[in-house]
């Protein structure tokens, strides 16, 4: 099979390349499925890089030691294991794998059958591939940690992102006024899509303006903890569901230290993966959420479209089409 590789740490066009590899056997719990298109996400950014360097010790230290990034996809089951029981030959699927492992960037995977779900007659496998991760990432941080509420004023940071154009549906679904932040490159989308109120992160500062939210859904987390703070209302919540990793930490610090002592909550996502997605593959069914794609684009233009990815110049979903 046709596989995106890397043998060591470093910039996407430098170290990844196209090979063949031999097309994985199924165990008794997995399944082989032909990938039909798969997503970029933050783990890939960082587990080819190796960077933060405290990554390593989940992906190898001196050397990864998985060849193949992704986490993401869609595709059709072509092989089972002894043991599967949810899964026949030629049922189409997608999930996110990363309870499981990476490995989605080529043509086969073998992935235990507790990272797959049916995939919707209704929705593309360019879709598929696009909201296992990101809309997860929107749904358990607005609904299972934020507790979202009619008419909440909620801020989106990292706004045009894939975690954000479908964050902004579902606090719409609950009447919020949604404010976006982002780069100026974006803010034309942005509006188009709804939000309420947009802001160029690089002329302002959100958390320094004077106003205040409910509900901050943060996907960048760039700013120390007594920034989000300020920006919070008396009751608000903070939800990181990513970003910098020390000021993840001290969010996570802080946020313990301050809890006796405020209403403010400051929170970071653990993401349950799949936990929730039939609920998404409804919300895609009846029209009320829809994945902002960009692309498909072939692999063999994974490493510059990585590497943009990197740099934030994405909007939505950057989807890699495997196989037709």
């Amino acid at each position: 099979m046709k596989a995106l590789i890397f043998e060591r740490y470093g910039l996407p066009e430098k170290v990844l390349k196209l090979s063949e590899q031999a097309t994985p056997v199924p165990e008794d719990n997995e399944v082989l499925v032909k990938i039909r298109c798969t997503a970029i996400n933050d783990y890939d950014w960082s587990l080819v890089r190796g960077k933060p360097y405290l990554y390593r010790l989940m992906f190898g230290l001196t050397k990864p030691k998985s060849k193949i990034m992704g986490m993401e996809l869609s595709g059709t089951v072509v092989q089972v294991g002894a043991k599967v029981k949810d899964f026949v030959l030629g049922d189409e699927v997608f999930g996110d794998t990363s309870n499981h492992g990476f490995g989605t960037f080529a043509e086969y995977i073998c992935i235990h059958q507790d990272a797959l779900a049916h995939k919707p007659k209704s929705m593309s496998f360019e879709s598929a591939a696009a909201l296992p991760h990101a809309a997860l990432l929107a749904l358990q941080g607005l609904k299972a940690i934020g507790k979202i509420k009619e008419g909440m004023k909620v801020l989106i940071n990292g706004a045009g992102g894939g975690v954000g154009t479908l964050a902004l549906q579902l606090a719409k679904m609950y009447a919020c006024e949604v404010t976006g932040v982002d780069n100026k490159e974006k803010l034309t989308m942005l509006k188009a899509m709804g939000y309420d109120h947009v802001i160029d992160y690089n002329t302002e500062d959100f958390t320094q303006n004077g106003l205040q939210y409910d509900l901050i859904l943060d996907c960048k987390t760039n700013k120390s903890p007594f920034a989000y703070y300020r920006a919070l209302k008396p009751e608000g919540k903070y939800v990181s569901i990513g970003g910098n990793l020390n000021d993840l930490i001290w969010v996570l610090i802080w946020g313990k230290l301050l809890l006796p002592f405020s209403n403010k909550k400051l929170n970071i996502l653990s993401l349950k993966p799949n936990v929730g997605l039939e609920e998404i593959a409804t919300l895609y069914d009846n029209k009320q959420l829809k994945p902002v794609i960009d692309g498909p684009y072939p692999l063999e233009s994974t490493a510059e479209k990585l590497q943009l990815f990197g740099e934030g110049k994405h909007k939505g979903k950057v989807i890699i089409a495997i196989q037709s």
